[in-house]
């Protein structure tokens, strides 16, 4: 048998070569080492993105409970507003009431006192009317006599009253 040394043969011995020289190099255990380390990373990374995720979850149920205490905290607030809002308006009605009442019997006894000074006014002025009326009457019909003895009676009366 003859060998001939083609290209092929050669071919063959350097793909042999190669592959010698790679695993005397341990280029086949780097890659693994490699792939083992890249690996580690990813599960490294999914463990860390797992931790995040939690931590997250974590935070956003914290946050919807104090969103929802807040959001109980502000209808208290608003329903103690309401109330308090209710409770000074009763209660500026009720002022306003007392005032307006109050107001009205200060004027209804503003009005009594004034019919009052009327009912003076008008029998003050009634006296005065009725007293020149008796002295235009007494003049008219009393002589000098009958004036003197009224003049004199009068003066008696204020002596006696006056003793």
């Amino acid at each position: 048998m003859e060998f001939a040394f083609d290209a092929t043969f050669f071919a063959f011995v350097g793909l042999v070569l190669f592959l010698a020289l790679v695993v005397y190099l341990k280029v086949p255990g780097m890659l693994a080492r490699s792939l083992d380390d890249r690996a580690d990373q990813i599960r490294n990374e999914l463990a860390e993105a797992k931790r995040l995720r939690e931590e997250a979850q974590h935070l956003l149920a914290e946050y919807q409970r104090k969103r929802k205490e807040a959001e109980a905290e502000a209808a208290h607030i608003v329903a103690a507003a309401e109330r308090e809002a209710e409770m000074l308006t009763t209660e500026a009605k009720k002022k306003t009431e007392e005032f307006v009442a109050n107001r009205t019997a200060l004027s209804e006894q503003k009005i009594k006192q004034a019919e009052v000074e009327a009912m003076k006014a008008v029998r003050s002025a009634a006296v005065d009317l009725a007293i020149a009326a008796a002295e235009t009457v007494l003049a008219k019909r009393a002589d000098a006599k009958v004036q003197s003895e009224l003049f004199g009676t009068a003066v008696g009366q204020v002596k006696t009253r006056l003793n």
